[in-house]
């Protein structure tokens, strides 16, 4: 019997396992995509926000704020990109500058520090900033970072240190049996003392499988633009208009590749699977969003994507027991700004929910660092034509857009958590992120991918069970 099955592997699943792993503890994590952080951790504003707009005392406020201050120590240990840029909130007219003020008390009471600026002080440091801004309300502690490293490294660190990973399995029912429960999936069985639902648009459905529930989950769709990295200093922080009951509303930002991401929309939609654009409500991004940037070039554009976020009827993160069983532990409804809350969600669970409830004891082997990974691109001329000298595989560039070698390449498929698809090897090199979305590299990753695992091309999938690439061979 497992001590711990944990369901779900976006960011919020793989910290618990990353913290779990600390732990004397058998754990399992259940994935039913075919890679770690797959659906709403991969599609999302790449936001470490500071803590100044969640309602003070909720779980939101809690998590965000001390997730925020986890992150400079999280990306050191587990190797993750990460700039803390700040933000602003932006006030065009004297009305929104009241509710900056408010804003502000708001951010003193969850413990985040801020600074009211005025319209020079803004202009001087975000000088293609809509000239008519009156003020705004930088929060230094704000930031970007590499959302699919942050899950694939969390994840990487527990695996490391112990915890099984499952990917492309659907767990299709849960029975509560003598110590524990069953969790059924579409490719077996497990027995275990605790389950954790950290299944995210799902968490819901895995959740009546045990007992009601009182709450719902409900995906709102955001959409956004990519442009390319046509230079730093366009923007120099994130920029936000004022929040509203849709959320954070349409932002500017760079990312930590310093391609820029516009958006997102914020509107409920009736799938859990739908992931389409339209033009009218990109259009209405554009909109909203040249109203604080007026000069936007979305000439830049590379592409755009849509995510979904797993917005409760609470209002809030659920994150308890159910009221039957305190060894089913619901980590449900984990939207904005659930990234970067995750270390500290994740931490908790573990820490304070499921240790005591196991006794379990901690490890005094459990290392919180991952193997270093390789990144030509942060050395020196001198520094590179070392490396290459000792793998001339990091001077075989395979991505002209993204400048990934090889190197780079080889090193994601030989790492204890399994690259399976193209996309998986696109989130954690960038191979394909770039101008032509991998119309020239995509071929080279995939058949580097059948070498390298022993697979037949024919296999290698895009990203979904089913998507194969290549359908047959030709002579």
């Amino acid at each position: 019997m497992k001590d711990v099955v944990i369901i779900g592997a976006g960011a919020v699943g793989c910290f618990v396992a990353r913290y779990l792993s600390a732990f004397k503890l058998d754990t399992l994590v259940i994935e039913r995509e075919l890679d770690v952080g797959d659906a709403t951790s991969k599609a999302n504003s790449a936001i470490v926000h500071s803590g100044d707009d969640p309602i003070p005392g909720s779980n939101k406020a809690r998590f965000n704020v001390e997730g925020n201050r986890m992150f400079p120590q999280i990306s050191d240990e587990l190797d993750v990109e990460f700039e803390q840029v700040g933000s602003l909130n932006i006030a065009l007219s004297e009305a929104q500058k009241e509710k900056l003020l408010v804003l502000q008390e708001r951010a003193k009471e969850n413990g985040v520090p801020t600074k009211m600026l005025s319209h020079d002080e803004v202009v001087a440091i975000e000088p293609n900033i809509n000239p008519e801004v009156v003020a705004a309300l930088l929060c230094p502690t704000a930031g970007v970072v590499n959302p699919f490293e942050l899950t694939a490294h969390a994840m990487e660190n527990a695996v490391d240190n112990g915890v099984e990973l499952r990917l492309g399995e659907s767990v299709t029912d849960i029975k509560k049996i003598e110590g524990g429960f069953l969790v059924i999936t579409d490719k077996g069985q497990y027995e275990s003392k605790t389950v954790v639902n950290a299944a995210g648009l799902f968490a819901e459905e895995i959740a009546k499988m045990v007992e009601p529930v009182e709450w719902s989950i409900k995906p709102r769709k955001g959409e956004y633009y990519v442009l390319d990295h046509f230079g730093k200093g366009f923007v120099n922080h994130v920029l936000f208009p004022l929040p509203s009951e849709k959320g954070k509303g349409i932002l500017v930002t760079m990312t930590t590749a310093w391609n820029y991401l516009v958006g997102p929309s914020s509107e409920f939609v009736g799938d859990k699977e739908d992931l389409a654009t339209d033009t009218m409500t990109l259009a209405d991004v554009k909109a909203q969003a040249s109203l604080m940037v007026p000069n936007i070039p979305f000439r830049e554009q590379i592409r755009v994507f849509a995510g979904l976020r797993a917005t409760p009827s609470t209002g809030d993160f659920i994150i308890e027991p159910s009221h039957a069983y305190p060894e089913f532990i619901n980590v449900a409804g984990i939207e904005s700004p659930g990234l970067v809350s995750s270390p500290a969600i994740g931490k908790y669970v573990a820490e304070e929910l499921i240790a005591p409830l196991l006794k379990a004891e901690r490890k005094s082997d459990w290392n919180p660092r991952i193997k270093p990974y390789t990144h030509p691109l942060r050395m020196n001329l001198e520094e590179r034509r070392e490396l290459i000298k000792k793998n001339p595989q990091y001077g075989e560039i395979v991505c002209n857009c993204e400048k990934v070698s090889m190197g780079e390449i080889d090193e994601v498929l030989s790492r204890s958590v399994p690259a399976l698809t193209i996309r998986a090897v696109r989130k954690r090199t960038r191979a394909g992120f770039g101008k032509c979305q991998g119309g020239f590299c995509q071929s080279k990753v995939l058949f580097y991918m059948a070498k390298k695992q022993n697979r037949s091309p024919l296999d290698i999938e895009y990203e979904k069970p089913g998507s194969q690439i290549l359908r047959k061979e030709s002579k």
